[in-house]
């Protein structure tokens, strides 16, 4: 089961993060904000009660009798924020505002800034401490204002941070697009090409993980090349023995007189042309799979069609193939060994297997070659498994299952298809096989996994 994202699962952390980091940043912006606050409030209660006080002594020594509370009224329904009284050294009230309650206002013994009951006061006194003013703010209002900053800082974060978090989503997709190039390149490697991954614009961090793909698929083209090597040589090492085998055994069957010795050597016979055979399907197997298979140049390839055809003429059966050629040209850059290889193959195939009827080869102008035989239908099921090494049509018979595997292999590395069909299209019966021989450059080819 595959894990998490890491796009995601990096998006989900970097954002976590950015996050804390914002709230930690507003929390301590709030803090020194809301010092900085305090600081301001006190130094406007200050600064107003000083005011406040001058008035007040102006008013105190210029009142004719003493002993007079004054309250001031409000001239309109307002906020009110400060509150004040103003007392003589004995305590008694001279000056209230107009919804100071006097209860509120203890008299401190030392001038100065205060809290009592809820309350931020600042004490001062004049004229020799006979006129002592106490004015005071509500504690209420300053959280009030600490917490309406707090919000103002707190809400753009709602914003920010589901922004933030596509941001670092998409800036991560971004970011790990030289993953994503590394991986499509990876994907286009397999047992059919096995050339290095290219490195240059590789980042640094994914540099080591290059050069250790780079270095496994070089020990796989090795193993593959020494794996298909080994299949050719000795293919072609057995030639000689099989040959030389052959033609003794045949000279054996031509001078015994005993009837069980020639038939034992008939026997074989067949089992070492059967061998040959083997050794020349292997041989064409390491072929399709290691050599190139398309040339620089593009050729006729109705000219190797009919050496194809020829060489069948001295063979049992070869007035059954019918040659079918259109009249202009068809070019293709695919090496005349392998569109050799292919053709034999598939009419091999078809007399094997054709029961005796007719083959029909035919090359359209779009370079598509089809091949089709007479015989009983194949079920769909089996024909996904007959390109398959060593699987045979009916279960039997000489052949040596590889004619369909080898040309498969080779429709593989052109970037062609091979196409089995039973009955044939139009037909009840019959088999045919297809695959399109023309316009496959080197460059597309290479694009290929």
């Amino acid at each position: 089961m595959r894990g998490a994202s890491i796009r995601l699962r990096s998006a989900l952390v970097l954002s976590g993060i950015v996050t804390l980091l914002w709230l930690a940043t507003a929390g301590l912006t709030a803090r020194l904000l809301s010092a900085e606050m305090d600081e301001v409030f006190d130094s406007a209660l200050q600064e107003t009660g000083q005011r406040i006080l001058q008035l007040a002594v102006v008013d105190v020594l210029n009142r004719e009798e003493e002993g007079i509370t004054r309250r001031v009224t409000g001239l309109a329904e307002h906020e009110e924020h400060f509150t004040y009284v103003v007392r003589d050294a004995e305590g008694a009230l001279l000056l209230t505002s107009h919804r100071a309650d006097p209860a509120d206002f203890p008299l401190f013994p030392v001038a100065g800034f205060h809290e009592a009951g809820g309350l931020r006061l600042y004490q001062e006194s004049a004229v020799r401490g006979t006129v002592i003013l106490t004015i005071a703010e509500p504690l209420s209002h300053r959280r009030e204002v600490a917490v309406e900053m707090t919000l103002g800082l707190a809400l753009p974060l709602l914003v920010m941070v589901p922004l933030s978090m596509v941001a670092i989503f998409y800036g991560l997709g971004i970011g790990l697009r030289p993953l994503d190039r590394l991986r499509e390149q990876l994907a286009q490697r397999g047992a059919r090409r096995l050339s290095p991954v290219a490195t240059e614009g590789v980042p640094r961090e994914l540099g080591p993980i290059v050069d250790t793909v780079n270095g496994l698929l070089m020990r796989l083209e090795s193993a593959f090349a020494a794996e298909r090597s080994f299949a050719a040589n000795a293919a072609h090492e057995l030639r000689t023995p099989l040959a030389g085998a052959l033609a003794q055994v045949q000279r054996l069957q031509r001078m015994a007189a005993d009837d069980e010795v020639r038939s034992r050597a008939a026997g074989i016979e067949a089992t070492l042309k059967r061998l040959t055979r083997l050794s020349e399907k292997l041989m064409q197997l390491a072929r399709a799979e290691g050599a190139r298979l398309v040339s620089g140049h593009e050729a006729d390839i109705r000219d190797v069609l009919r050496l194809v055809i020829r060489d069948f003429a001295d063979a049992d059966g070869a007035e059954r193939v019918a040659l079918v050629l259109p009249d202009a040209p068809v070019l293709s850059d695919i090496d005349p060994d392998a569109v050799a290889i292919v053709v034999r193959n598939l009419v091999e195939n078809a007399l094997r297997h054709g029961a005796g009827g007719a083959v029909c080869v035919t090359l359209d102008a779009a370079g598509t070659l089809t091949v089709d035989n007479v015989g009983p239908v194949v079920p769909e099921a089996r024909l996904a498994s007959l390109t398959d090494r060593f699987v045979r049509g009916d279960g039997g018979g000489d052949g040596s299952g590889l004619g369909l595997a080898i040309v498969n292999t080779i429709a593989g590395r052109i970037g062609s298809r091979l196409s089995l069909q039973s009955p044939v299209p139009g037909g009840t019966e019959g088999f045919r096989a297809s695959i399109a021989l023309r316009g496959f450059s080197q460059t597309a080819l290479d694009a290929r996994p």
